[in-house]
């Protein structure tokens, strides 16, 4: 694939400047994965001719997926940029919003709950409307791709096997005992220490602050410095190390179909078409088997973005 001369996506811009203010309310896209259904409008209204750059949050699969979307949009004839590894959402989503971004890979429900922390909508097409709905003037969401990677709360054989655990209400009753760890903000979000307290009646012995689906958490678990780990269902160590996750018997955890958040002023219908394809070619199965390439075989995002959207027929 042949990259713009001045504009290679694998630079990394300067700091970053967001701004944050009050939001106001504004319908926008829907979503669904086909190109011309409900929700999938691709009149554009934006312009793409000048560039846009992408963001990822601090983790192997979100900058995989802004490689992802970069090399789509690149066969489309936009120029590029990738930002990898912001931060967390706390940080990414003010940035998308105060322009010094211009496009995110999101998931649906993390997202929802960002924008109204007492949404309880768990349903795909639901999620989407609330989304619009809830989104500021001059950001939309595209339409969600059918791959999903939800938030897992998971535990070792040997932890599960002490305390009776299976579900997320068994930890309830070890209230006071048991330690998590996942990434700072989890400790304040609905997805997290908040709505486990609020929906289960969990009361953690201690917070411990690491990353999510991340080498600092998951060798915390193995080491038994904490008990219960903030994981990604798309994680393969889940299934390598045989870590039990836990269910979600009141559905705490909503679905977390991938979404692209991005600017009014870039959505015309070239990106559209390009991030809309890329959305219904690429699985669950493909994402988990990505993640194991760039964390297990140390293989470059960029290069494994590329490959699998060569072999899957949308970059030449």
């Amino acid at each position: 694939m042949t990259r713009n001369p001045t504009i290679h996506r694998r630079a990394l811009l300067g700091g970053l400047l967001a701004v944050a203010s009050v939001p106001a309310l504004a319908a926008c896209s829907g979503g669904i994965t086909s190109l011309e259904g409900e929700g999938g409008d691709l009149s554009g209204g934006g312009s793409s001719k000048d560039g846009i750059t992408i963001g990822t949050a601090n983790f192997t699969e979100n900058q995989i997926l802004g490689h992802l979307y970069a090399a789509v949009l690149e066969e489309a004839g936009v120029k590029v940029r990738v930002r990898p590894n912001i931060g967390s959402r706390e940080i990414l989503f003010p940035a998308v919003r105060g322009g010094d971004i211009d496009l995110l890979p999101e998931y649906q429900g993390a997202l929802l709950h960002h924008l109204d922390a007492k949404s309880r909508a768990t349903e795909e097409g639901e999620m989407q409307n609330r989304i619009a709905m809830a989104l500021p003037t001059g950001l939309q969401v595209l339409p969600y791709g059918l791959a999903e990677n939800s938030d897992a709360f998971a535990v070792t054989r040997e932890t599960a096997r002490e305390y009776g655990l299976s579900s997320l209400a068994d930890l309830a009753r070890h209230n006071g005992k048991l330690t998590i760890g996942a990434l700072p903000e989890v400790k304040t979000r609905v997805v997290g220490v908040v709505g486990l307290r609020e929906v289960y009646g969990v009361e953690f012995k201690e917070f411990t602050s690491l990353d999510s689906s991340g080498p600092l958490v998951k060798s915390a678990l193995r080491k038994g410095d904490v008990d219960v780990a903030n994981l990604f269902t798309t994680d393969v160590d889940i299934k390598e190390e045989g870590w039990v996750v836990l269910s979600d018997p009141k559905n705490l955890i909503p679905g977390q179909r991938v979404v692209p958040l991005i600017a009014d002023r870039k959505a015309d219908s070239r990106v559209r078409r390009a991030l809309a394809a890329l959305g219904a070619a690429l699985t669950t199965e493909d994402l988990t088997e990505l993640n194991r390439q760039v964390d297990k075989d140390k293989k470059d995002a960029e290069d494994a973005a590329d490959d699998w959207a060569r072999k899957a027929g949308l970059i030449a």
